[in-house]
């Protein structure tokens, strides 16, 4: 009898024992479960049932000076799918693709996905996405963005630039002042459920975005306009591949319009090759040729070394250093003043005065000119150029960077130079940003900095010279009817990729200053190998087609004296 009543107790004692373990199991699970994972459970669930979409923020507009739209935003739309609610993915693909001309098989995949939403397409029209959403498509549907368009097409696109799909800027402007253009993007936060319905009182919440601040930068359309029109007529005329210009007033150090050759259309850069792209002004550097002799006439005659009146004896070739040294043109050994030495743009005259200058003087006189760093004028990417320390150069340099080789610049960096002489000597920051705007309001900009580089005497007497060089020597072919001007051209070889020396290629330049008795305007002219291997022949001639435009534009007045119709001394013949 009591062997047989031990058999129920023992069954009992296993049956509460299990129950026991299991109560212990499921407690464990659940302060797993409520406790030491809720944190990434919580998480969890939230991502299956809470969908967040960013609300684009409107991206700022580029305005000329004159507050002309160069790249603006409008109205676009998003559309997207929830694959969910595809009810027939071939013939919903199949209409999408006739809609919107997107191949079937790409709209066919999207709509196939395990997921609650998919993109479609962007930067979709308005009036294209409301066609679209007007098929009754189930499971499509669209949401607001923006599409940035550049009303002036090709005008200024490499300092414009261009953005990405999604709105970021790549290069130029948009992408220098991106952090300013783009604005605070919004975010429109849903509880849906797994079929991507929005669940009925669920978690809804939007921020909406802040837009962009506008930037209005120092260019012309009409400056640019010409600009570009002048050097395109240059690339037919002279065969040059590439062509760059600026144009800055000297007194503020504002770029009145910067043009770049080939052209670039913003709104197909993605086709565009790279040097369409690049904004040689400020972002290539080169060997600057002739132009450079004026910073070397600034060392002399700061330092009291010599006038422009000085006389000297130039052969047409110099040995130094084991090296001989040429003119231009061959010539007899003439007696010039360094007036005349410029004009002709001798490199041996340019020597023999660098000789006594010094390599010190020199330098100091190329660093107060801003050569060698960048001049911060606001444009992404911008080189500093090429200058080394005067312990650094060889026995030759002290022949060939008084003449532009040997060292190398972007046009901006000297067409600052020549601002600084139409300045009476004191070099202002060039700016390509006028102001900021936001919410209709003008935000006040940093003053650009401004030094004195040389004094207004030493400045007075290098404008002097600079008109030598227009009036009787190798500018002639810049000259305008009643209006004096000061300029110089130069014309250096390109220096071989992967090797030391020269390659037979050459860049020409004409930088001038209009008019020369008082300066309102200076323009720089940089061309890419041209046919004709001489910067009189190609550069200025382009400088005076440009500059023509600008002075009538602007309203400059004719030089004192001068009757603009009389135009005798243009047809005096060029060098």
């Amino acid at each position: 009898m009591a062997r047989r009543g031990a058999r129920p107790a023992l069954r009992l004692f296993a049956a509460l024992a299990a129950m026991t373990v299991s109560m212990v199991a499921i407690v464990a699970q659940l302060i797993r479960l409520q406790i030491v994972d809720a944190a990434s459970l919580e998480t969890l669930g939230a991502k299956q049932r809470v969908r967040s979409v960013t609300l684009p923020a409107r991206r700022g507009t580029i305005y000329d000076r004159n507050m002309v739209p160069l790249a603006i935003s409008i109205p676009a739309r998003a559309l997207y799918a929830n694959p969910h609610d595809v009810v027939n993915p071939e013939t919903t693909a199949d209409a999408l693709s006739v809609a919107l001309g997107i191949e079937k098989g790409l709209l066919l995949d999207r709509l196939t996905r395990d997921s609650s939403f998919v993109y479609l397409a962007r930067k979709v029209e308005v009036p294209l996405a409301t066609r679209v959403l007007a098929l009754n498509l189930p499971g499509i549907g669209a949401f607001p963005e923006t599409k940035r368009v550049y009303p002036q097409g090709t005008l200024g696109a490499q300092v414009v630039g261009f953005v990405g799909t999604d709105d970021t800027g790549l290069a130029g402007i948009e992408a220098g002042q991106d952090s300013v253009l783009a604005g605070v993007p919004g975010r429109e936060v849903t509880e849906v459920d797994p079929n991507g319905h929005p669940i009925p009182h669920g978690r809804s919440a939007v921020t909406r975005p802040k837009a962009g601040k506008d930037v209005v930068l120092t260019i012309d359309r009409n400056l640019q306009f010409a600009t570009e029109d002048a050097l395109d007529r240059a690339l037919l005329q002279t065969g040059a591949p590439r062509a760059a210009a600026v144009l800055i007033d000297p007194l503020t150090g504002e770029v009145l319009a910067m043009a770049n050759r080939p052209a670039l259309d913003p709104q197909l850069f993605g086709s565009a090759t790279p040097i369409s792209i690049r904004n040689r002004v400020v972002q290539d550097a080169y060997e600057p040729g002739s132009v450079n002799k004026l910073i070397t006439a600034a060392a002399a005659i700061e330092g009291g070394i010599a006038l422009p009146s000085d006389v000297y004896s130039v052969p047409d070739h110099l040995a130094l250093f084991g090296k001989v040294f040429h003119d231009f043109a061959p010539h007899k050994t003439e007696r010039w003043s360094y007036n005349e030495i410029l004009a002709h743009s001798s490199n041996i005259g340019t020597i023999k005065v660098a000789q006594q200058v010094g390599r010190s003087r020199l330098y100091a006189m190329l660093r107060k000119f801003g050569l060698g760093e960048p001049t911060r004028v606001g444009f992404p990417g911008e080189s500093a150029g090429i200058l080394t320390t005067p312990d650094k150069w060889s026995a030759t340099d002290m022949a060939t960077i008084p003449i532009g080789q040997g060292i190398a610049v972007t046009p901006l960096q000297m067409a600052a130079v020549y601002a600084a002489i139409a300045n009476n000597g004191v070099w202002t920051q060039p700016t390509l940003i006028k102001r900021l705007v936001a919410d209709g309001k003008a935000q006040p900009r940093t003053k650009p900095v401004s030094r004195r580089v040389i004094s207004s005497f030493t400045a007075a007497q290098l404008r002097g010279m600079l008109l030598g060089v227009v009036e009787t020597g190798t500018g002639k072919p810049a000259r305008i009817s009643g209006y004096l001007i000061g300029g110089k051209t130069g014309t250096a070889r390109v220096p071989l990729a992967n090797a030391r020396g020269y390659s037979n290629q050459v860049m020409t330049t004409f930088i001038g200053i209009v008019p020369v008795e008082s300066p309102r305007l200076v323009a720089a002219v940089v061309m890419d190998n041209p046919a004709a291997h001489i910067a009189a022949a190609t550069a200025a001639p382009t400088w005076r087609n440009i500059v023509q435009f600008a002075l009538g534009f602007m309203r400059i007045p004719p030089s004192y004296g001068l009757d603009p119709a009389d135009d005798r001394r243009n047809r005096s013949g060029t060098p």
